[in-house]
């Protein structure tokens, strides 16, 4: 008896020359509605998949293969002496082969504008999952195909050996398993998400959460050379920034040019973005507060290295913001990467040719800067296309992934706690260091001078710590005139008060809620210092 096939595909991508093979190969084909017609257009017999369930296709198409005239033939096993008399005793064929692809709900789900909900909602496949899910588990007997790339690899097999080796079946298998496992995320992403803001957050953090993602790039290996990687990019209907960058020049990026370029691009953005209209984060808060939003208007350059900010500023040209964050540390940039919120020129791509980069990241680059930074073959030149939209952001531990909302609260409130007051001129660079904290690992201390980083201090495991480094690093790289200091977190000692008055600070910013808040405002208040509290602490870890 000759063996079926089940071709029941939305991407008909090679799926002519596949039923040829098969039909070369004596099978017969079993399909449904589109396939069908597809495939008998091209010349194939086919069977429908009504002959054998008795039924036609109803509901729209809802349904064609819910049956178990289908599911049977799929599910029974070969070698099972009682499946075989219940196929029997109903007449049941067995079918030996499952091709399916599935309705595109992910690509229709980033589709814009959106389509309409109902629309959408019926673009979920749940005949097809359902098939693959039976053949999968029934792969010692069935083959199970979910993807046209693989069907050359079962054609070669069928006609070398007429069958497949168990490793095969079982990959294929695993492959299907993971295609719907994905589907059912993106799916279930999509209906917690259309209320969640609605919902108290109960949907934003569901008892089971998924995650729906597809390998965009084998990486060459990860952040050591003996560790493999790889970068899997959304596929939930909501592609991100990383996803949409086009590398233009240079060589592929790594593992730890994927993270820091990530993290450049959504600090770079958070300062706002002329080319695309962004405002910063926190800008409504900030303008609200303050009546202070000029920095939504100016060019941002940020460098990275390590995964964390090693320089940032904004200036009046592109070409200004990139010297002042040079400037703020010329020895960690090297081998680091510059992301830039502007059109990049040719005067500042002749600059960066002239230092040793990674990674360049802007939004979009005059053809002259382009021709400049070709000359260099190993510097990866990236055009990024959309700016960062993610809400939640992810870190994996051992066994499981803590999962928390993106932070983009500016400030919560703006107590000026000290005797001395905020002078008018230093608000720019102090909004200026709460974004720049925003991306430093804690503990932080940012100083600030002309909305530039002029000495940054992170990672520490102390704030005065921090705090002696970011105003060393300003002291050596530029005179003392700086003025604003500003902490990721509240300083719960007043010694950071103390040595940012021997520096010559002028204000200092930080969140507030240490038990010890009187120590640094009377520390303040000592050196005529300002000081604010925001209510807004930035971590990073």
């Amino acid at each position: 008896m000759k063996k079926r096939a089940l071709i029941s595909v939305y991407d008909k991508n090679k799926v002519i020359e596949f039923a040829a093979a098969l039909t070369k190969l004596n099978w017969e084909i079993v399909s449904t509605g589109g396939t069908a017609a597809h495939l008998r257009k091209a010349g194939f017999t086919v069977i429908d998949a009504s002959e054998i369930t008795g039924f036609s296709e109803f509901l729209d198409g809802r349904v064609k293969t819910l049956h178990p005239a289908v599911h049977a033939g799929i599910l029974a096993r070969r070698h099972e002496k009682s499946h075989q008399d219940a196929l029997e005793k109903l007449n049941i064929r067995h079918i030996d082969l499952v091709a399916v692809n599935l309705y595109p709900f992910t690509q229709k789900a980033a589709q814009k504008p959106p389509l309409p909900q109902d629309e959408l909602i019926d673009f979920i496949d749940i005949g097809g999952p359902a098939m693959l899910r039976s053949a999968a588990k029934n792969c010692d007997d069935v083959i199970v195909l979910c993807d046209p790339a693989d069907y050359g690899v079962v054609i070669q097999n069928l006609q070398s050996n007429k069958t497949l080796p168990p490793v095969l079946r079982r990959r294929l298998a695993g492959k299907a398993f993971s295609l719907t496992s994905s589907y059912d995320a993106a799916v279930s992403r999509y209906l917690l998400n259309i209320d969640a803001d609605d919902a108290g957050g109960e949907e934003k953090f569901p008892e089971d959460y998924t995650l729906s993602l597809k390998r965009s790039v084998s990486l060459r290996y990860g952040e050591n050379p003996r560790q493999k990687a790889a970068l899997y990019v959304n596929s939930a209907g909501a592609e991100g920034a990383i996803a949409k960058m086009e590398r233009l020049g240079g060589k592929e990026l790594s593992y730890n040019n994927y993270r820091d370029a990530d993290t450049a691009w959504r600090a770079v953005c958070s300062f706002g973005s002329p080319d695309y209209g962004l405002p910063p984060i926190g800008a409504n808060e900030a303008a609200r507060l303050l009546d202070f939003e000029d920095s939504a208007a100016l060019n941002a350059c940020v460098a990275v290295k390590h995964n964390t900010l090693c320089g940032a500023s904004l200036g009046k040209t592109v070409y200004e913001a990139f010297e002042k964050t040079y400037s703020c540390d010329t020895v960690s940039i090297f081998g680091g990467i510059l992301a830039f919120n502007a059109a990049l020129d040719a005067q500042t791509a002749e600059k960066i040719n002239s230092m040793f980069l990674e990674v360049v990241i802007a939004p979009s680059y005059d053809e002259a800067a382009l021709q400049i930074l070709y000359k260099k073959p190993n510097l990866c030149v990236m055009l990024a296309r959309a700016v960062p939209a993610e809400q939640f952001e992810c870190v994996s531990v051992d066994g499981g992934l803590l999962v928390q909302e993106v932070n983009r609260t500016l400030l919560e409130k703006w107590d000026v706690v000290t005797k001395t007051p905020v002078d008018a001129q230093d608000i720019p660079d102090m909004l200026f260091g709460l974004r720049v904290a925003m991306w430093v690992k804690s503990n932080a201390v940012i100083v600030v001078k002309d909305c530039a980083a002029v000495g940054i201090g992170g990672g520490q495991t102390s704030r005065i710590r921090a705090a002696e480094q970011a105003l060393r690093q300003a002291s050596l790289s530029h005179d003392k005139s700086a003025r604003v200091l500003v902490s990721d977190a509240f300083l719960p000692f007043p010694d950071v008060a103390e040595a940012a008055a021997a520096a010559g600070i002028k204000v200092i910013v930080q969140s507030g809620g240490s038990g010890k808040d009187a120590l640094s405002i009377e520390m303040c208040d000592k050196f005529g210092i300002a000081m604010v509290f925001t209510g807004a602490r930035y971590f990073k870890h």
